[in-house]
């Protein structure tokens, strides 16, 4: 993981300029290791969401991988360690009461 002063250091605000936050570098280092420039956005999303030791984790286990699809891989080692249950709980709505009328 790079420090916040390896990060500056490698700043350049004509090709980054809209990178301004850390885990916005890492969402994009992520999808460079990934080859996923397309999902770049989610990445950083992911970065900004579940705690860095879950992704490296996850990062470890695709980049050691021979996969055509490292995207993919990555998505569903996050599931297998359920990162998406432990940090994405999902809103489940209550049914509505019907009135009595």
């Amino acid at each position: 993981m790079d420090s916040i002063d390896d990060i500056l250091k490698k700043f350049d605000p004509f090709e980054d300029k809209y990178i301004s936050r850390e885990f916005q570098a890492f969402g994009v280092h992520l999808s460079e290791k990934l080859e996923d420039s397309r999902h770049k956005s989610l990445y950083i999303k992911l970065a900004r969401d579940i705690p860095r030791p879950i992704l490296e984790e996850a990062l470890r286990f695709v980049v050691d991988a021979k996969a055509r699809s490292r995207g993919a891989l990555f998505m569903w080692k996050l599931k297998e360690m359920g990162a998406w249950e432990k940090y994405y709980k999902k809103s489940k709505k209550k049914p509505r009461k019907s009135r009595n009328v």
